[in-house]
């Protein structure tokens, strides 16, 4: 039998479906949606191997819907067009039941090709279910996302990996038949990433070259399959990895390593918009103010690469790259905000101050909304001392400038007019 462990056992039914209960448990809203035969046109997204291919079926299956099935790698508006003609035949004149059109990796087809199957969806000839690893509000055209509802698939937790592991131990006609001992779990979790499919492809890459009685430990994890990564990353599994260190090496300031792993991604056919939309982050989140020409490089280079494409995308985004990793780092913007995040979840909804507050009718301000507000640049320096936060939080430092040459200048700024309040 040469279908992998992960296509072997993968679930028929919501019952076997591990994980994202918020969409598929009893009361999930995918749940519901089946239960009541309205499938609506839908965006599946998240990390790689988290089982959207495996819902996409399951809904066809349980719907009893005619299934199509395509991938944005290898078709193009022809392919396109051929199946919804099929998926309008199969449909018949007194169906309800329209087909299935399943489209994975849906953030790579063009807008052109995005745009033939507007008509399709709008008219009902088929239920579109897209599956990406990207956000849909940067890959999927505004008139085809609108048509769509997006659903968010969570990583599996440590628990839901485990729990296919077992399942494979009991059901599959395979693994059923040896005899294992999960002893540890650690390595095995960590080199699979929290990919569901890889983590059976190791698994039963492991099972198959051990005699058993087999008994899985993080030292023989660790021995068979480093050599062996490499293997499972025909769907792009590292794509996380090699971005992540990227990141880093610009974080850590190091241009030679950035480059490195740039070519890295650019080699190994890496969309140019997504490392481009990573950059952009890492402007504002790790450099922000200590230099905010770094975002507005970041920003002219998604937009340059997205319009230039490849082979000469990789000088742009190399000069950009080089210039994020040469730049001065402050991440206190973005510390300030998971603050304020952080105090709002805990404090509520406080409410704003009556003098802060607008004042458009004359209920209002008979209620003393917007009394004793003092309008800034009716003072000197454009600057009046007033309270700004919410009683219950006055006095309360979120932002607190980084150690660079240009945010020692808004501290200066700030100890002027907040030294007493915040302790600048």
């Amino acid at each position: 039998m040469n279908e992998p462990l992960a296509e072997r056992i993968r679930p028929k039914t919501l019952e076997d479906y591990i994980s994202q209960q918020h969409l598929v448990g009893k009361n999930g809203i995918l749940t519901q949606h089946i239960k009541r035969g309205l499938i609506p046109s839908l965006i599946l997204w998240g990390p790689p191997g988290i089982g959207k291919t495996t819902l996409a079926n399951i809904i066809a299956n349980v719907s009893e819907r005619p299934f199509y099935t395509l991938s944005a790698i290898n078709s193009g508006v022809k392919d396109i067009r051929e199946v919804i003609d099929k998926a309008k035949k199969s449909g018949g004149l007194f169906t309800t039941k329209n087909p299935i059109l399943f489209i994975d990796e849906i953030h790579r087809f063009s807008k052109s090709q995005q745009d033939s199957l507007l008509g399709a969806v709008e008219k009902g000839w088929i239920t579109l279910i897209g599956a990406t690893t990207e956000n849909p509000s940067f890959e999927v055209i505004p008139a085809l996302l609108s048509r769509c509802q997006v659903y968010i698939l969570n990583s599996f937790d440590k628990e839901d990996l485990i729990a296919l592991l077992h399942r494979a131990m009991e059901k599959d006609v395979i693994i059923s038949k040896k005899k294992i001992t999960i002893k540890e779990t650690d390595a095995l979790l960590q080199v699979s990433g929290g990919d569901a499919r890889k983590l059976l492809n190791i698994f039963e890459l492991l099972v198959n070259s051990e005699d058993s009685p087999i008994e899985i430990t993080n030292t023989l994890v660790l021995s068979k399959i480093q050599k062996n990564t490499v293997r499972y990353d025909k769907t792009g599994e590292q794509h996380y990895d090699i971005v992540s260190v990227f990141i880093k090496s610009i974080r850590g300031s190091d241009p030679n390593a950035a480059v490195y792993w740039l070519a890295r991604m650019i080699e190994g056919g890496e969309d140019v918009k997504f490392i481009a939309r990573r950059m952009l982050i890492l402007a504002s989140e790790d450099i922000g103010n200590a230099n905010p020409t770094a975002f507005i490089l970041a920003n002219n280079t998604f937009q340059a690469v997205a319009v230039i494409g490849n082979p000469e995308s990789r000088i742009i985004l190399s000069q950009c790259a080089v210039y994020l990793a040469n730049s001065a780092k402050s991440n206190a913007s973005y510390m300030a905000i998971g603050k304020a995040q952080d105090l709002v979840r805990k404090t509520g909804d406080l409410s704003v101050p009556l003098h802060l507050r607008n004042a458009p009718t004359k209920l209002m301000k008979d209620l003393d909304y917007g009394k004793n507000y003092q309008y800034s640049h009716n003072y000197e320096g454009n600057f009046v001392h007033q309270e700004f936060l919410p009683d219950e939080i006055i006095n309360t430092k979120l932002y607190e400038p980084g150690n660079n040459p240009r945010e020692h200048q808004f501290r200066d700024i700030l100890q002027k007019r907040w030294k007493d309040k915040y302790g600048y």
